[in-house]
């Protein structure tokens, strides 16, 4: 009898932690809706400001660098664009006449997301080449940036440029509140057995 009833206490345990991953996927589906809304705003506006063209520079002879990465001609960039969905969350597009900028901040709500953030971006970002638009390094509080040329609009389609860093981006918050939940039911299931032994000793 006592075995009986320690299956089925371990069962409804499994059970509650099934419930839960269940309830933390939905949370995470309804936060991908109301995610969209702040994408496709993102989009838009980058859209805009993808209208860029072969300009060499005004200083060095023979040089065509990205005037939003060298700025060394005031005139020939546009004002920054702030899109925020929080304190947290947000995206910078940056223009100007030959290239665009655009970063994006991950929402982090503690420290365990910002750990999975960091590690996760960091391996996106040593594959950067891989990425072709995607910065090896991001801007300064941001965590990850793309750098768009007029030489990729040359060659790529604007429209699945866009695309593919939009989906990119919600893919990332997709895959970190996977990892998130997988590391809690986890940590839970390591917790529980840990816990086995004193409740055995009692």
């Amino acid at each position: 009898q006592p075995r009986a009833k320690s299956g089925t206490g371990h069962e409804v345990r499994r059970l509650f932690a099934s419930l839960d991953v269940q309830v933390r996927r939905a949370f995470s589906a309804l936060a991908m809706n109301t995610y969209r809304p702040y994408l496709n705003t993102a989009r838009s506006t980058l859209n805009a400001a993808l209208c860029l063209r072969n300009f060499p520079s005004q200083i060095v002879e023979r040089h065509n660098k990205p005037e939003v990465e060298v700025r060394g001609s005031k005139e020939l960039l546009l004002n920054p664009i702030l899109i925020a969905r929080t304190d947290q969350e947000k995206c910078l597009i940056e223009a100007s006449v030959n290239s665009v900028r655009v970063s994006f901040a991950i929402k982090q709500a503690d420290e365990i997301e910002r750990i999975l953030t960091k590690k996760f971006t960091s391996f996106l970002m040593q594959r950067s080449e891989q990425f072709v638009v995607m910065r090896r390094k991001p801007t300064d509080g941001y965590n990850i940036s793309f750098l768009i040329t007029h030489h990729h609009l040359e060659t790529m389609w604007k429209a699945k440029l866009l695309d593919f860093i939009i989906t990119f981006m919600e893919d990332v918050n997709k895959e970190i509140s996977a990892m998130r939940i997988a590391l809690n039911s986890r940590a839970r299931i390591v917790a529980e057995e840990f816990l086995k032994d004193f409740a055995s000793d009692k």
